[in-house]
């Protein structure tokens, strides 16, 4: 059997308050286990690594930014 987290154990985990951690349960991004309802909430290893997993988003390069403007460009000057 897994080890099962409490609702603070696995916000200190995940480097979350428990607020953010109350609010993706309700959601449903993260899965939990609760045996009678109104009662303690729990929460698996493998569902704290779910959750990190749909949370990681892959870092993209920065485009290159086009500056406008309104101005002519200058002609060279050679003397």
């Amino acid at each position: 059997m897994e080890k099962m987290f409490t609702r603070k154990e696995a916000a200190s985990a995940l480097g979350i308050s428990l607020t953010t951690l109350d609010a993706a349960r309700m959601e449903g991004l993260i899965s939990y286990v609760q045996y009678v309802t109104n009662g303690c909430v729990y929460f698996t290893e493998g569902g704290l690594q779910e959750y990190i997993a749909k949370c990681t988003h892959r870092a993209h390069p920065k485009e290159k930014e086009t500056i406008v403007t309104c101005r002519k460009q200058r002609a060279s000057r050679r003397r």
